[in-house]
């Protein structure tokens, strides 16, 4: 998952991240280290938050744009 990429190009902390979705600084840290496998619910969130396609932070494309 592209999680921690994305956010440190945004230049956004893992802290602010999970205030803005309403979860734990754990959480992230566990998205981003592949502890933790985030629901489609979080992954909608995540990819509504950066708006990107969830295919582009689950790495199945490199093209980020949200296909209509």
């Amino acid at each position: 998952m592209r999680l921690k990429e994305i956010r440190k190009s945004k230049g956004i902390s893992q802290l602010k991240l999970a205030m803005d979705l309403n979860t734990n600084q754990n959480t992230i840290s566990r998205y981003e280290n592949g502890e933790r496998e985030p629901g489609i619910n979080e992954l909608i969130k995540i990819a509504d938050y950066f708006n990107i396609s969830i295919d582009y932070l689950l790495e199945r494309t490199d093209n980020p744009r949200i296909q209509k």
